[in-house]
């Protein structure tokens, strides 16, 4: 199993406050399949795609509409470095750096248009 090259798209995560419908919606368009993240404490499904070593994406269980969302993450070296230079190019950091239990490390920003995306180092190996 590969790492994703840095400074590319390499995850995306589907916000609902019905994870049921969106999943059963994206499994019979596109085939997806859904296991439970085991650090997701029932809120957390990870998405796997036919042929995919690895899974691509998730889908977080939101409270209530308002929370719904989609957003795509890039994988970079470094998360802190990363949002020096998203606010030196002009976009805003959203949700300041985040480490999980695991290690990985994540951020959302903002570019300049206020789109919405987010940053993260995988887990050390």
């Amino acid at each position: 199993m590969s790492v994703p090259a840095y400074n590319t798209v390499a995850w995306f995560q589907i916000g609902s406050d019905e994870p049921d419908r969106v999943k059963t919606f994206y499994r019979d368009l596109f085939g997806w399949t859904f296991t439970p993240d085991p650090a997701g404490e029932g809120k957390y499904d990870l998405v796997g795609y036919p042929g995919a070593e690895i899974p691509q994406g998730g889908i977080a269980h939101t409270p209530d509409a308002s929370g719904n969302h989609a957003i795509f993450y890039v994988v970079v070296e470094d998360v802190t470095a990363t949002l020096a230079a998203v606010e030196q190019h002009g976009g805003k950091v959203s949700q300041p750096p985040v480490t999980g239990s695991d290690g990985l490390v994540f951020a959302e920003v903002q570019d300049t248009s206020g789109n919405r995306f987010g940053v993260f180092t995988p887990a050390p190996k």
